[in-house]
């Protein structure tokens, strides 16, 4: 099977620029959990070198009070092929190796061989902690306007 499209351009290449020069954080774990692919954006994100991460767990990205539920959710999708957040970004935080509590969106999958059985699980994940900080002072800037409002209101009864 050729690697190159009917352009010339070598298609294993692509890919593989695509998912190492992507800001956003590419994930692999396979069955095991144990990470095979964690590419510059996931550096940039999470603070974690690949070669220090590459054939370790997540652990290291996730909260301690989460990481049970991501642990059963993650056995549970390799073993049944069933993911709970598969095509949907979810808002969640995580960890950056210095210690600091980020957000992040996220997005899962399972990858699966030709034959349609699980390989491990793919995340793409994206920082939002700026935005996440801005729609929380948003809503507390709302919330003390809506209680000024309401006693200003009350003043006037």
């Amino acid at each position: 099977m050729s690697t190159t499209n009917d352009k010339g351009l070598d298609m294993a290449m692509l890919y593989k620029g695509l998912v190492e020069q992507s800001h956003d954080a590419i994930i692999f774990a396979d069955r095991d959990g144990l990470v095979r692919v964690w590419n510059s954006g996931a550096e940039r994100i999470f603070g974690h070198k690949a070669a220090d991460v590459i054939g370790g767990t997540l652990d290291l990205i996730i909260p301690e009070r989460m990481l049970q539920a991501h642990n059963n959710g993650f056995n549970h999708a390799v073993s049944t092929g069933d993911m709970k957040y598969e095509n949907k970004v979810l808002t969640t935080r995580s960890m950056h190796k210095d210690g600091t509590r980020i957000y992040v969106d996220m997005s899962f999958g399972l990858i699966r061989d030709e034959a349609g059985n699980v390989l491990g699980a793919q995340a793409i994940a994206r920082d939002v902690t700026e935005r996440y900080a801005n729609e929380t002072a948003q809503r507390v800037k709302i919330a003390e306007l809506e209680k000024a409002l309401a006693e200003k209101s009350s003043e006037q009864s």
